[in-house]
């Protein structure tokens, strides 16, 4: 058995400062990941970033270019459900235009905080955060990065 998943994320740095959202899972520890998530059926992963910075930080953001996809695969045993799961995430650079930083309604991220890029590799965080900080830093022509191993503070 496995599962899918297609997701949009935003990467927002201004100032030397990174846009995260700590997410807090009905189960497990707060881990601070991209605004971003699952695209919905018949949506464009273009919408579901703009829609998923709105939802889970409360601000308003248009996306200003393409940083690339990373495709991984996490073993089940890893797996948050205990089975072979495909994340393929869709990285987009956005810039924020209004709004106030708020937690998600009825949703799992608790807030949202602009961090200092210097301070991310102290955090307990999603591997999606290595790879759309590597995409933006490096604008690799392919899109494409090597793959963040995970461990230690860095999560699947």
């Amino acid at each position: 058995m496995t599962s899918f998943r297609l997701a949009a994320y935003a990467v927002c740095v201004k100032d030397g400062r990174v846009l995260l959202a700590r997410h807090m899972p009905p189960e497990g520890e707060a881990t601070w990941t991209l605004p971003g998530g699952g695209v919905e059926h018949a949506e464009d992963p273009f919408d579901t970033v703009v829609r998923e910075v709105a939802e889970e930080t409360g601000y308003e953001a248009v996306v200003e270019a393409l940083l690339g996809v990373d495709s991984r695969v996490i073993p089940a045993e890893d797996a948050w459900a205990g089975v072979e799961h495909q994340n393929v995430g869709v990285f987009y650079r956005v810039r924020v235009t209004a709004g106030e930083s708020r937690p998600e309604p009825n949703g799992e991220t608790a807030e949202s905080v602009w961090t200092p890029v210097s301070e991310v590799t102290g955090l307990r965080r999603s591997s999606l955060v290595d790879v759309g900080l590597a995409l933006a830093r490096t604008a690799p022509a392919s899109g494409h990065v090597p793959p963040v191993p995970v461990g230690g503070l860095l999560q699947h």
